[in-house]
């Protein structure tokens, strides 16, 4: 079973069996609203997501992701939500503060 927990979100758990599955599908799948202004293509970086733990469950840098990390607009800890795939295990991630909506409450969890 794969699982994604959603720190700031009090600790919002998302279980599946799906794998090679982006990050964002899960997500959505679940009812929890993340942000992706580009249509969940790679073209920006309003859907990404800091990983607190499991960045080695998740798949392998995209091409996108390799550009922004290159322009300083990922970071080592971030990835997009749109690009990457839960591959295995379990990722702990947080919603970075520039991309949380007004209308959803962050707890700290």
């Amino acid at each position: 079973m794969l699982k994604i927990i959603i720190e700031n979100l009090y600790s919002r758990e998302i279980k599946t069996l799906e794998t090679d599955c982006k990050v964002i599908e899960l997500i959505h799948e679940n009812y929890i609203d993340w942000m992706h202004a580009c249509g969940k293509k790679g073209r920006c970086t309003s859907c990404k997501m800091i990983v607190v733990e499991g960045m080695e469950n998740l798949s392998e840098l995209t091409e996108r992701e390799i550009f922004y990390r290159e322009n300083g607009r990922l970071t080592s800890k971030e990835r997009l939500t749109c690009q990457a795939e839960l591959k295995s295990g379990t990722i702990k991630i947080r919603v970075a503060d520039v991309n949380k909506f007004p209308h959803v409450d962050y707890g700290e969890g």
